[in-house]
């Protein structure tokens, strides 16, 4: 190197080629930003149906794998088949959440440009955290998703309850941000990196009161994802923000980012603090029993779906952490299934949501669903193929995901986790067997709910439920998929 030259991490195209898919989307976000002064009320369809062109078309990238795999950045990113396989879902997701938000939002008169744009930062945000190698980049990449989604969740600016709903997101995540942050800051002073390879080597051989400092910011590390997850006790933020926020940003939230936190939990805790797995796999055992008992107790008492759906996923990260806990490229794998085959579960119920609202009708309570075998059978045969998959009910895909973390946990000797799982998967079916209850055997309460005439909106949500049944029959192939990425 000649004095006084550089030394910079990227000299050519080619040193960032793996970094591809972000770019797209990146240049995307603010390619619409520009282009949405410039559009009408009446042409916003066209920036929309270019937000969803620029995420399939990076997913079409990732599945091609374009620019290929590596470490760039100084080894501050990192493309893999983990992340491969997590990116294209949460693009997809996305794409889907963007199609059910079009008709909902326009008819509302809520759709504005800033909605595409705010999900692209997110989808930004989250594909920048599955592919951290280095606890800098997760950090900014976390910040990036929870900023753009505190502003998703106060979106309809005139609704009180959305406001507050935000609020307390904000204040909780901003909580739990600090909390993950502190926890960073224990770990680099008992480690002397920021890059979790080196943390990983570091953490097998500390001792003594470094191994204090490291086991104390480990805890905070914990807390903090799964406050990101929703998992019991720290789940105060969720249950409010899916109900304040407009469905279709409820269906958002509660879908792909859940993707994006299992990228950052295992980046986290087995990338960065695996030498320490006898510790942190008990604490996330045990969070994941109390996520499965809260979860599915309140979501008992629920009369609103939406906040049924939400208690409901406290207990879905429940039975998402016990792969986590049993640990080993098995139980990864199979919590990468669950989040996955979850994400599509809760796409689909929100969805089911949407399609049966209209203005000044949000049918998110279940007394709302009596009677809608009567009035659409379809409808309702697509609500229950959903709510028997949500419940675990074979062939469906909710059966095969519950299955196989339960085997993990198992395999990890915790046989006494999955036993929670069991008992608590029992619990659960309840509330969703009574969704299915109101809508065949209750008569209808005042005026009949109504099923939009949307046809693209209907289509949609027809394959997104269906896919629950088609998943179900061939879900090896998405397991084989998970477990490529840990082999």
């Amino acid at each position: 190197m000649m004095p006084g030259e550089l030394n910079l991490p990227v000299r050519t195209l080619a040193d960032i080629a793996p970094l591809a898919p972000e770019l797209v989307v990146v240049i995307g976000a603010f390619a619409l930003l520009m282009l949405d002064l410039f559009m009408g009320e009446r042409r916003r369809v066209v920036t929309h149906g270019l937000a969803v062109a620029v995420l399939l078309g990076a997913a079409v990238m990732i599945a091609l794998g374009v620019g290929g795999q590596g470490m760039v950045l100084a080894d501050m990113f990192v493309r893999d088949t983990l992340a491969d396989v997590l990116k294209i879902g949460i693009l997809v997701l996305t794409a889907v959440a963007l199609g059910y938000a079009w008709p909902f939002m326009r008819e509302r008169g809520l759709y504005k440009g800033e909605l595409p744009v705010l999900m692209l930062f997110a989808t930004v945000g989250m594909m920048l955290l599955v592919s951290a190698p280095n606890l800098t980049t997760i950090y900014v990449g976390l910040e990036l998703l929870a900023l753009c989604q505190y502003a998703l969740v106060a979106f309809d600016r005139d609704n009180p309850v959305g406001s507050e709903a935000a609020m307390k997101y904000f204040v909780l995540g901003s909580l739990a941000s600090g909390l993950l942050l502190f926890g960073m800051s224990l770990v680099y002073g008992a480690t002397g990196s920021l890059d979790l390879a080196t943390i990983s080597t570091a953490a097998a051989a500390v001792d003594g009161g470094t191994r204090t400092l490291l086991l104390t910011g480990t805890v905070f590390l914990v807390v903090g994802v799964c406050f990101k997850f929703g998992a019991a006790p720290f789940h105060m933020w969720l249950p409010d923000a899916y109900h304040g926020a407009p469905t279709p940003m409820t269906l958002f939230i509660g879908s792909a980012p859940k993707l994006a936190v299992f990228g950052m939990a295992y980046r986290l805790l087995e990338s960065g603090v695996g030498p320490l797995q006898d510790q942190w796999q008990v604490m996330v055992a045990l969070l994941a029993a109390l996520s499965l008992v809260v979860g599915n107790v309140f979501a008992l008492a629920q009369g609103n779906l939406k906040r049924m759906l939400a208690y409901s996923t406290v207990s879905h990260v429940g039975f998402l952490l016990l792969g986590l806990a049993g640990g080993g490229p098995e139980g990864y794998a199979a919590a990468m299934f669950y989040a996955i085959s979850y994400a599509i579960m809760a796409t689909a119920g929100f969805g089911a949501i949407i399609v049966l609202a209209r203005r000044g009708f949000e049918a998110d309570r279940i007394e709302d669903f009596k009677g809608l075998n009567a009035r659409s059978p379809w409808m309702a045969a697509m609500v229950l193929v959903i709510m028997a998959s949500l419940a675990g009910v074979p062939p469906f895909l909710g059966f095969w995901a519950k299955m196989v973390v339960l085997r993990a946990a198992i395999g990890g000797d915790m046989m006494w986790l999955a036993i929670v799982g069991i008992v608590f998967a029992v619990v659960g079916a309840f509330y969703y067997l009574r969704v299915i209850k109101v809508m065949y055997f209750d008569e209808p309460e005042g005026k009949a709910i109504e099923v939009s005439n949307n046809g693209p909106l209907r289509t949609l949500f027809t394959v997104n439920a269906l896919a629950l049944l088609v998943l179900g029959v061939a879900w090896s192939p998405i397991m084989a998929w998970c477990q490529a990425a840990f082999a």
